[in-house]
């Protein structure tokens, strides 16, 4: 029979179509294939020796102006192509956001209008361009979550930014435009109801239990460990009991706290680790789908909050969003979590 199960923390809920279920290994043939094999195209602005194509704000590698990356200084012969990288992050071309936006010179009258204000960067995850995350090596793993944390700091300072989201789309199904792995932050100046329903959940279930509502889901979900997919020192991954769609999986880290930008060394290998290890699986598993995932931070103006929990939310582009999902805001989900755990827990990486 089907059954409806609610997420802990976001208080959606999710139809678990059992009567037209899926078994997990079935979803292979639907997924979009092996990709790229090549590893350098001369029209590529993300390919090494394109640099000239784009503006470098930060690059990690042999020239690197401090620790495992930084900020290239103005005419740094990095930023032309001339020195070895790892990870480069650079302006987006055709930003969502930008800074310095001129106010709108029309009036929203009845509704609100604000000007475009924020930052929109591409993180380069490998010069390589074939080399998505599955495949890369664990220090070049290591070497992009650093600079997915330098980037969301460097965001988080900006006075006019109040969320910084960073986020992949990996295939045709999940966004991407460009083939090249890449990821993206933007930070935004206001922060949208989604994002403020969440934190209101939160703040509302630690009110209640004294608690916070993820380290509860983490101790509950390594206790049953049905749905765990790994298990470290520092993180937990899992696929969620009210999972969204097939293979809807969250990482969170064990130390309780509300920014990704507080991650420390330590836990941003061991990130990098359980995240890679994840996604060797699914790569493997389900013969490289398409994806989504997305780091989910407390916005700037919650401070430190005892009631929020950073994550990462990940989800593989299975299904098609339709009527009913978007009329209901409910997603129909039609593999057990249970299964797709079971599943992914099977492959060998």
């Amino acid at each position: 029979m089907p059954e409806l199960r609610q997420n802990l923390a976001t208080k959606e809920w999710v139809i678990i179509a059992t009567e037209r279920a899926h078994r997990p290994e079935e979803f292979r043939s639907e997924s979009r294939g092996r990709g790229s094999r090549v590893e350098h195209s001369q029209q590529c602005p993300f390919c090494a020796g394109n640099e000239r194509m784009s503006e470098t704000v930060y690059l990690a590698g042999d020239q690197a102006t401090s620790g495992k990356g930084g900020r290239l200084p103005s005419g740094d012969p990095a930023s032309r192509g001339q020195a070895k990288w790892k990870v480069r992050a650079v302006k987006n071309r055709f930003p969502a956001l930008v800074e310095g936006a001129a106010q709108p010179k029309t009036q929203g009258g009845l509704y609100r209008l604000l000007s475009g204000e924020g930052i929109h960067e591409v993180i380069i995850d490998s010069p390589s361009h074939c080399k998505h995350p599955a495949l890369l090596s664990r220090r070049e793993m290591e070497d992009l979550v650093e600079a997915y944390r330098e980037r969301f700091k460097e965001s988080a300072k900006r006075d006019k930014v109040s969320l910084t989201l960073i986020f992949k789309n990996h295939g045709e199904a999940a966004g991407t435009s460009l083939e090249h792995p890449h990821t993206q932050l933007v930070g935004s100046s206001v922060v949208p109801s989604g994002i403020r329903h969440r934190m209101d959940e939160a703040e509302k279930y630690f009110e209640r239990n004294s608690r916070c509502v993820f380290c509860r889901m983490i101790e509950e979900e390594c206790r049953q460990g049905a749905r765990i997919l790994s298990e470290t020192e520092h993180f937990a991954a899992f696929v969620l009991f009210a999972a969204l769609s097939p293979f809807h999986i969250w990482i969170l880290p064990k130390r309780h706290t509300p920014s990704f930008g507080d991650i420390t060394d330590h836990e941003a290998d061991d990130f990098a680790a359980v995240l890679q290890g994840v996604l060797k699986k699914l790569d493997k598993g389900l013969d490289n789908p398409d994806y989504n995932y997305i780091i989910q931070s407390a916005p700037m103006d919650r401070g430190t909050t005892e009631a929020f929990h950073w994550y990462l939310s990940l989800v593989v582009r299975l299904n098609k969003t339709a009527g009913f999902e978007l009329g209901s805001g409910m997603f129909i989900n039609t593999t057990l979590p249970e299964e797709s755990a079971r599943y992914l827990n099977s492959v060998k990486v």
